[in-house]
């Protein structure tokens, strides 16, 4: 059942209650059983949409296999967040972005890293406010949160 679209849960972390809180991802399984992902996800950090992935054998773990070059945005926002991706999502579907991810309080996008970290953040900046923060999810190490993993070095590079 090679490249059909499944659900997968993989561990996102540990819950405010100090369980385990597991993240439930759209994927396409390849020929290798590998799993490539439908949209970047909420919680997990690390991936984003388009990247493949290896599940660990009996748990919620993962093997980064291949970088799609996209980078997974999240956007919290205290109040809803209707209004904020009314502002949000155009400039960045020009870009080529997409929204992956809507919930009342927060909102996931992909945009592949050719668009310029400047660009990107440009327009995220605008809409920051009290009220507002946004983080990149996969492009500081999960471990510290402040040391780049520079994954998007290769794909910049000059041919």
């Amino acid at each position: 059942m090679s490249n059909a679209l499944q659900v997968i849960e993989l561990f996102a972390g540990i819950g405010p209650d100090g369980k385990p809180v597991a993240e439930r991802l759209q994927v396409i399984i390849q020929e290798d059983n590998s799993c490539q992902l439908v949209k970047s996800p909420a919680f997990i950090k690390g991936i984003a949409s388009g990247d493949v992935i290896k599940l660990e054998k009996g748990s919620q773990e993962f093997t980064l296999l291949k970088r799609s070059g996209n980078l997974s945005i999240r956007v919290f926002c205290r109040g809803d967040s209707g209004e904020l991706a009314d502002r949000l999502t155009p400039p960045l579907e020009k870009l080529g972005g997409e929204l992956d991810i809507e919930t009342p309080r927060m909102l996931v996008y992909s945009i592949h890293v050719s668009c310029g970290f400047q660009q990107i953040e440009e327009i995220l900046n605008r809409a920051v406010s009290d009220d507002v923060a946004w983080v990149y999810g996969n492009v500081y190490d999960p471990a510290d949160g402040t040391t780049p993993l520079n994954w998007w070095q290769d794909i910049l590079k000059p041919e």
